[in-house]
């Protein structure tokens, strides 16, 4: 059959967590505009995140797949996301996805997609594709810079980090650290299981990035893991079909001169400690500059937002700031009014940055943040806020970093390196996206010469 005319049918597999779902969802509409017909799988909290989010153009080439998880009595189905999810259920929750693979197999033998994409997350994915003869890819929904440098450590190589500009301070390795054996004394806690079947090296690897921002890291990576990988281009959804809308918070937007506002989120997945909601808050109040920042509290957590600020913030820094517990972020950061990026710089949000133009002020706080931060600073969009040898954030810092970002001598000059970047970017993602897709027809094309079809 020729796969380069027919309209394959390409079936979805991300994490549970909206940082992961999110551009697994944009790859579904470039693959959607691109012939292929979409199964996006996920649990039902969040394909309700999901379906918000699918434009009406996209409803008849773009379906939601259900897949429930076994029960477990401390991880109700409100729990079945990372949105929220306290940290101690992190691994109780990879664990019911793992246990909900034979409902994965049931669906896939129900449904017989020609391929399947599956997140690097839950790489156990590729064992059930290949049980049924179904070709398959692994995604990696952050950049290219963070993988190299964790893979060649985590490889032992015998020389250095071959790109100086990527480090990591002692309080930051501290945290990997802890981080590690965390992870080590839960998967010894694991119950034994057989040996999975893990992706050949031979296989194909999909990346969120472009050889425009990640070239050399790209390379390296390859490199070192032997794999074959592809960048399909930053995905970022268009600000306009998200359907996100609030009203009071544009208004305000539209109250302030351009430029002149720092948009301050930590993402879905960070809830700041007391001591760092603090210092952040009193560095906003220090910079003189407006701001719109996201406060979040993990679910079923209530705080009173004045308890949890410094006493009388909210009086001194008056309509200057705005608190919100949510906010359409790629609408915002097109507003005029932005002129820099409180973030901490996880992929999804820095690509966005990047897509509207917007420099960033760099507090990464775990995972691959620190690793995205560098990079930033290293293309020149970004200036990083420097903590101290314990790695405690100080608000003089955080307000000089902001003022010089939005206001000092270099500004103009990382605005417009920030705006070229995402436009040359927004180029080469479609040339990537379009390279890619030919990949996949061809991976397809291959399994059905080799197994026949489904």
């Amino acid at each position: 059959m020729d796969t380069e005319h027919t309209k394959l049918k390409a079936f979805l597999f991300p994490w549970l967590a909206y940082g992961h779902i999110s551009p697994f969802l944009e790859l579904a509409k470039k693959l959607s505009d691109r012939g292929f017909l979409i199964e996006l799988c996920s649990t039902p909290i969040n394909l309700s995140f999901i379906q918000k989010r699918i434009p009406q153009s996209y409803s008849s080439t773009i379906q939601l797949v259900e897949l429930i998880l076994p029960e477990f009595p401390q991880l109700p189905p409100h729990y079945h996301t990372t949105n929220g999810l306290p940290l101690h259920l992190n691994s109780t929750l990879h664990k019911a996805l793992k246990l909900a693979k034979p409902n994965l197999f049931t669906i896939l033998k129900t449904r017989k997609p020609d391929l399947i994409i599956y997140d690097v997350m839950q790489l156990w994915t590729f064992g059930v594709a290949s049980s049924l003869n179904i070709p398959s890819a692994r995604f990696f929904t952050s950049g290219a810079a963070m993988c190299s440098y964790f893979v060649h450590l985590y490889k032992n190589l015998e020389v250095e980090y071959p790109f100086p500009a990527l480090h990591l301070y002692d309080y930051e390795i501290e945290r990997a650290r802890k981080l590690v054996q965390r992870n080590d004394k839960e998967n010894e806690n694991k119950d034994d299981q057989p040996e999975e079947e893990m992706p050949p090296q031979e296989g194909i690897m999909l990346i969120s990035t472009s050889r425009e921002l990640e070239g050399k890291y790209m390379n390296y990576l390859a490199e070192i893991i032997e794999t074959r990988i592809f960048p399909i281009g930053t995905l970022v959804q268009d600000p306009v079909a998200s359907g996100d809308e609030n009203m009071n918070i544009m208004q305000w937007l539209d109250s302030k001169k351009e430029l002149s506002t720092v948009f301050v989120s930590f993402g879905s997945e960070y809830f700041l400690t007391k001591e760092e909601r603090e210092e952040i808050a009193l560095g906003l109040e220090l910079s003189q500059v407006n701001f719109i920042w996201v406060v979040r509290f993990p679910k079923g957590e209530k705080q009173n937002l004045e308890e949890a600020l410094p006493q009388g913030f909210l009086e001194r820094v008056g309509d200057r700031g705005m608190i919100v517990e949510w906010a359409p972020q790629a609408k915002i950061l097109t507003h005029s009014s932005i002129g820099g990026f409180v973030s901490h710089c996880g992929w999804n949000s820095i690509s966005e940055s990047i897509e509207f133009g917007v420099p960033i002020i760099a507090i990464p706080m775990q995972l691959d943040q620190p690793m995205n931060a560098k990079l930033l600073v290293e293309i020149g969009v970004a200036l990083e806020v420097v903590r101290d040898d314990n790695g405690s954030l100080h608000r003089e810092e955080i307000a000089s970093v902001i003022k010089d970002v939005t206001s000092g001598e270099s500004s103009e000059t990382m605005r417009c390196k920030v705006r070229n970047l995402g436009k040359n970017l927004r180029t080469k993602s479609v040339e990537d996206m379009d390279a890619t897709v030919e990949e996949l027809r061809e991976l397809v094309g291959e399994s059905r010469s080799k197994n026949g079809s489904f």
